[in-house]
């Protein structure tokens, strides 16, 4: 079988190979997954570079999502139970860029057969990361305004479409004026273009209190860090929270602490793989259930920009980097009958 993999950390471009791998075998508590498609996410990117939070052994395949169907079991009533359905595969350890993948039967997630394959295949990193956010996390009310970094990111887009669902402002910033258009278009309200690497962190704040006024900024949620996340810092309101889910920007954070004593904010990490594996089995399916039917609804979608072969792995990689590109990349493989189907 092929199988994507890289020997050193490195750009994607440069060290990413296709390879040919004997198939793998399920082992005790193991499903054998075929794979039918897998974004190129920035997760799986940042971990290619070797500056994701946790680092693979090398040799090392990427991909943290996918969707596929199960062709085996190792044993287990878990494996059993799963064999012949089509699977959300949430490889924590990474390994979803291959025709087929063996891994524990408790990070594949049966997914309804009303989802398409490239709504199935991005099932998770995204849609769940903003609804946890917004809606178990910080339980966000409706009028309460939520300031979001990164917004013209997937993740960006569907906390837009949820806060016009649920009745929350969202304040929106992104990098360029494109994005910018993008989002209004959407129905955006309130978008600032603040990009890190050429403006003052001054300006950030100074927009951030023109528009929100004299209300209360009590909820932040940020994926970049640095210099964007700092800026937040500086203006969240009493007792608010700001929760950071990435790290796009390698800079540190830079504030006083009496940043935060004055206010009694608080900054909190969030990581989607360690908050499902904390959620009961009762809890995950109510969550997949809610995911699946907002997916369908259009709020959690995701839009699928370009298809590309593991054969074309290089291509895929330049492709999801591109400046300008909006929607995701995905990798596919081919169905039993040698097709590549997105439906």
């Amino acid at each position: 079988m092929r199988v994507i993999r890289f020997e050193q950390f490195g750009e994607p471009a440069d060290v990413l190979k296709v390879c040919e791998s004997e198939e793998p075998v399920a082992r005790a508590g193991e499903v054998l997954v075929r794979m039918l498609a897998s974004p190129v996410n920035p997760s799986d990117l940042l971990n290619i570079r070797g500056g994701y939070s946790t680092r693979p052994a090398l040799p090392a395949v990427p991909g943290f999502e996918g969707v596929g169907i199960v062709e085996a079991s190792g044993g287990g009533l878990g494996g059993s139970i799963l064999k012949g359905k089509r699977v959300v595969v949430l490889n924590r350890q990474t390994g979803n860029w291959a025709d087929k993948v063996a891994l524990s039967s408790q990070f594949v997630i049966p997914v309804s057969g009303k989802l398409t394959i490239d709504q199935a295949a991005t099932f998770f990193v995204n849609p769940a990361t903003a609804y946890v956010l917004v809606k178990q996390v910080l339980k966000i009310p409706a009028g309460e305004w939520l300031i979001q970094t990164a917004a013209a990111s997937a993740v960006g887009r569907m906390i837009i479409r949820l806060g016009q669902l649920e009745g929350f402002k969202t304040l929106n910033v992104v990098r360029r004026q494109e994005q910018a258009a993008e989002l209004k278009a959407l129905g955006a309200q309130h978008v600032i273009v603040f990009n890190a690497a050429h403006d003052d962190e001054r300006i950030l704040i100074d927009q951030i209190r023109k528009l929100t006024g004299k209300q209360t900024l009590r909820y932040a949620i940020d994926p970049v860090g640095g210099k964007t996340a700092s800026a937040l810092v500086k203006v969240l309101g009493e007792r608010s929270r700001l929760i950071v889910f990435g790290s796009l920007d390698d800079a540190p954070l830079n504030f006083f602490s009496r940043d935060l004593i004055r206010t009694g904010a608080s900054i909190e990490g969030f990581w989607l793989a360690r908050h499902m594996e904390s959620l009961s089995l009762p809890a995950k399916i109510r969550l997949v259930s809610k995911l699946t039917g907002l997916i369908r609804q259009g709020v959690l979608s995701t839009e699928i920009s370009a298809r590309y072969p593991l054969d074309q792995i290089v291509e895929a990689v330049g492709e999801a980097e591109r400046q300008g590109t909006s929607g995701k990349v995905l990798l596919t493989m081919p169905a039993a009958d040698g097709s590549t189907r997105h439906d």
